[in-house]
Order: structure tokens, then C-alpha cells, then sequence
């Protein structure tokens, strides 16, 4: 295992998931993180099937697969956000990326799942932000994209917004974003926006219930070309 791994806590769920394949099948080095040993080694399994022989995936407990990358995403249940970030801070690296998706459904204390929850830190990615230090860059990203879709085979019609206060540590994402067939990414500017593209992802949620629908996205049109390249 590179440092230059991903891990994914939360990795056994339907979203982890969608995304440790996509990032397999592009080549990239993929570890499957949950508190169950054999669930992540098991879903590592499955997204090695899909993706085939060569794909480089793996899967461990959530210290274990912190303490093997650099490139760390947080695709958690907002119920549990907090407890395992403590659990698995100790084995995050100083300059690593954390990548948080988590979007604070008011669903999670039994509320609607149209509407977010207000945090005293502005969002969740702020909220991992102050627990984790200044010494780990943490990035907001993959709110709105549909985990169904990103298991599926066919491009994906969504863009997705990258939230941080760190520019390199951005630019990586977007590059990760786009290795998604289909995605664009695009810089929404500092991490305090992330409360806003948190409330658009409960958005997309209340319109797929009315609408009896399940992946709908957003594009983000008018833009300069520049602004979809995720390369300097």
C-alpha cells in the first residue's frame, strides 16, 4: 500500500462504495475502511469483481486504513461523524487530505430527511475541520452525486463542488472528482460554503421524493472552460 492511497471510512455503505469503484477502476489505490475487519475485506471483495483482477483494493479497520493513506474520505452516517473522527485521528498523518461528504441530515435524529441540521461550526466539514487541526487539510466534496450512479457503469450527469480553505489540497480533489466518468469538478471557494452545498444535497433529496425519482444531480453551467479543468 502507496501513500498515496485513498481510504474510505465508511467504505462498506452504498456511497463509499460507488466511489472506491470508481477510483479502482481508474487506477487508483483503493482502501476500504469500517469498524468491521471483515465487512471492509468483504466489500473490497465486491468492488475487486466489478472492477476486475488488477484493481488495487483493499480493505481494514478505520485506524488501519487512515494510518496507509494520505488521501482520506469520510463517507459516515452524521450520527456517528464525530465518534469516529476522535477514534481515528491519531492515525492521520500531518499533511493529509481529508475528504468529507457527510451531509447532517435532520433524518439522522429523526427528523426530515429534507432538511439539514444547524451546526455551532457552520457545517460538518467545519466540524471536521476543528477536530482534526490546522495540520490536516480537510476539503468538502461528493454531497450530491448519486451513489446508485456512481455503481453503475454509464458516465455520470453531475458536477461536483469542492469546498476547502487549502488551494493544493483542493486541486487535489477535483483531480479525484474527475477520474469519475462525467464528473466536473468545480472550486466552491472557501469551507463555509460547505453549509451550502450541504443544504443543496437536502434539496436534491426532497425533489427526488416528490418527483419519484433517485439520482438527480446538478450542473453548473456559463463557467470558462478553466473552470471545469482540474489540472494546473
Amino acid at each position: 500500500m502507496t501513500s498515496h492511497s485513498i481510504a474510505i471510512i465508511g467504505g462498506t455503505g452504498a456511497e463509499g462504495l460507488g466511489l472506491g469503484l470508481c477510483w479502482a477502476r481508474a487506477g487508483e489505490t483503493v482502501i476500504i475502511g469500517s469498524r468491521d475487519l471483515q465487512r471492509a475485506k468483504d466489500s473490497a471483495e465486491k468492488i475487486k469483481q466489478k472492477a476486475g483482477a488488477a484493481a488495487r483494493v483493499s480493505g481494514e479497520e478505520n485506524v488501519a486504513a487512515c494510518a496507509f493513506a494520505d488521501r482520506i474520505v469520510l463517507t459516515i452516517p452524521f450520527e456517528n461523524h464525530a465518534a469516529i473522527l476522535k477514534q481515528i485521528r491519531p492515525a492521520i498523518r500531518p499533511g493529509s487530505i481529508v475528504i468529507d461528504a457527510t451531509v447532517p441530515l435532520a433524518a439522522s435524529i429523526g427528523g426530515r430527511a429534507t432538511r439539514t441540521l444547524g451546526l455551532w461550526e457552520g457545517s460538518v466539514a467545519q466540524q471536521t475541520a476543528e477536530i482534526l487541526g490546522k495540520e490536516i487539510s480537510v476539503v468538502s466534496a461528493f454531497h450530491n452525486v448519486s451513489s446508485e450512479l456512481l455503481k453503475a457503469d454509464d458516465p455520470i450527469d453531475c458536477d461536483v463542488i469542492v469546498c476547502g480553505d487549502n488551494a493544493d489540497a483542493n486541486l487535489e480533489v477535483r483531480r479525484l472528482a474527475a477520474k469519475i466518468p462525467g464528473v466536473r469538478a468545480v472550486d466552491g471557494g472557501k469551507l463555509e460554503n460547505t453549509r451550502i452545498v450541504e443544504q443543496i444535497a437536502a434539496l436534491l433529496i426532497g425533489l427526488n421524493i416528490r418527483n419519484k425519482g433517485h439520482h438527480s444531480g446538478i450542473r453548473i453551467t456559463g463557467l470558462p472552460d478553466a473552470a471545469y479543468q482540474s489540472e494546473k
